[in-house]
């Protein structure tokens, strides 16, 4: 998907809302689990339908998948057909995480965006641009590189200074920046990490971040849109556990909805508002 499509999205619908398909078994409502389809599939799918209105983009997260085995790789793909299908207009997001180099990362891009038709995916830069640049070579993808994430533990590497005082997450998107534009390139940044963000977007002031950390791990909204937003909106604000898992009655997906459609309104009055000083 095309920048100007996904901004496009966002001030159409009136939400920079990304939720995360993180469907863990041992928390799926039960009347999802003696259907014909894989519980997760049919979870994933009821979310999907219920929260489409409200989000402009979908992240699964491979870890819940993969640790299914092959059938979880399976319902990873058809979780990702059933978008492209039912509501294409959404931006999705393979939150894998990958960070390797050469031909490895070459057959990673491929994965993604050729075998299972992901938008974009994460990455970790710590290999520097070799790990990076072949997720960019693909017109209309994105790559969107760690810069400061939301665990307590990120202060181990990232908020390390160096001798001038500079951070490690500021030097990585220094270094990053050029590796690619604001077209097929994007940021992680934790919304935990807000106080933050007004450096981030002196050193990428164009970039869309990837905000994760609003919802169940504690991150304010208001205080990500104070620093991140820009003209185009530039965000995109994930939430996993605060949505799919709003419920785990047989009224999970009605309360999904529920919570996502709250957040949505949240965003667009703050958008509304925000941009128009």
């Amino acid at each position: 998907m095309k920048r100007t499509d996904l901004v496009e999205n966002i001030f159409r619908k009136g939400t920079f809302l990304c939720v995360g398909l993180d469907p863990d078994m041992n928390k799926l409502p039960e009347c999802v689990k003696n259907g014909p389809e894989h519980p997760v599939l049919a979870f994933n799918k009821a979310i999907i339908d219920a929260t489409a209105p409200y989000c402009v983009a979908y992240k699964p997260n491979l870890a819940f998948y993969e640790c299914l085995g092959a059938e979880g790789i399976t319902v990873l793909e058809k979780t990702v057909e059933y978008i492209r299908e039912k509501h294409p207009d959404q931006f999705i997001i393979a939150d894998a995480k990958r960070g390797d180099i050469g031909n490895t990362a070459k057959m990673y891009a491929k994965t993604f965006f050729e075998a299972m038709d992901f938008d974009a995916v994460t990455l970790a830069p710590y290999m520097g641009e070799d790990s990076v640049k072949p997720f960019l070579d693909y017109e209309g993808k994105w790559g969107i590189v760690l810069a400061l994430t939301s665990n307590p533990s990120a202060s181990d590497f990232e908020m390390v200074c160096d001798s001038k005082g500079v951070p490690m997450f500021e030097r990585v998107i220094r270094r990053s920046r050029h590796w690619g534009s604001p077209v097929n390139m994007m940021y992680v940044v934790g919304a935990t990490q807000a106080e933050h963000l007004a450096a981030v977007r002196k050193e990428a002031p164009r970039h869309f971040l990837l905000v994760p950390g609003v919802g169940a791990q504690g991150g304010s909204l208001e205080e990500v849109c104070r620093n991140g937003l820009i003209d185009e909106c530039g965000l995109l604000v994930n939430s996993s556990r605060g949505i799919i898992y709003a419920s785990n009655g047989e009224d999970f997906a009605e309360k999904a909805a529920e919570a996502a459609k709250k957040t949505a309104e949240q965003m667009q009055e703050l958008m509304s508002a925000m941009l128009a000083q």
